[in-house]
């Protein structure tokens, strides 16, 4: 069941609203996608990266017995850059539409 914001069925909404309510979404559809989503799944992508390396980072001395190369540490720094990637999306689309 599809929940609304008023306490009664979409079809009865127009007494509170005062009009029909003709705008109304299809609970099937996502609906269209805005620009910002792809900033969540830019974050995603470098914070899973920087993840990945820091595992790799811990997993190299164990599995070859030599130091972790530089670039491992440099693609270790993408986890809290998609953090704050994910921050800036997490901010950015809870703001409210005026």
């Amino acid at each position: 069941m599809w929940c609304e914001s008023t306490p009664v069925a979409i079809s009865r909404a127009h007494q509170f609203y005062g009009s029909s309510v003709t705008n109304s979404p299809d609970p099937a559809s996502p609906g269209p996608r805005r620009s910002g989503d792809r900033l969540l799944h830019v974050a995603l992508a470098l914070f899973g990266i920087g993840i990945l390396a820091v595992i790799g980072i811990f997993l190299t001395p164990i599995v070859s017995d030599s130091e972790p190369g530089l670039w491992l540490y440099c693609l270790a720094m993408l986890a809290p850059v998609g953090f704050l990637l994910a921050l800036v999306f997490a901010l950015w689309s809870g703001r409210r539409v005026r």
